[in-house]
């Protein structure tokens, strides 16, 4: 894996779990707005808005680097529009990470051809 697609998913990686956050935030103002006098909809939705546009930019970029199949991308978008989602996807794309640093050392060691 070169830097530029490390890179890519990294930066995947981070907006994730805080793109979790701000969607679980808004349903939680959601429903205070409708339960109480207390509106953060509107700055929570800007937010999170933000926090979902730079999820699906850095999924395309990550998805374009690393060449994914149609049913991981998919899976990684759906990820993104599930309240807890943003989690899931933190900790398998951390997975990944580490699977393929393991792989490259072994690489680089010469115990394993690829």
């Amino acid at each position: 894996m070169d830097i530029k697609t490390a890179s890519s998913l990294h930066r995947l990686r981070l907006v994730s779990a805080p793109e979790a956050v701000s969607f679980l935030l808004l349903l939680v103002c959601s429903v205070l707005k409708r339960t109480t006098d207390f509106n953060a909809v509107p700055v929570m939705g800007a937010v999170h808005g933000l926090l979902f546009v730079l999820y699906v930019i850095f999924w395309l970029d990550a998805w374009r680097r690393t060449k994914w199949s149609l049913g991981t991308a998919a899976l990684y978008f759906a990820l993104s529009v599930l309240p807890a989602g943003g989690f899931f996807a933190e900790r398998k794309l951390k997975r990944e990470a580490e699977d393929e640093i393991i792989a490259s050392r072994a690489r680089r060691e010469g115990k394993v051809s690829a």
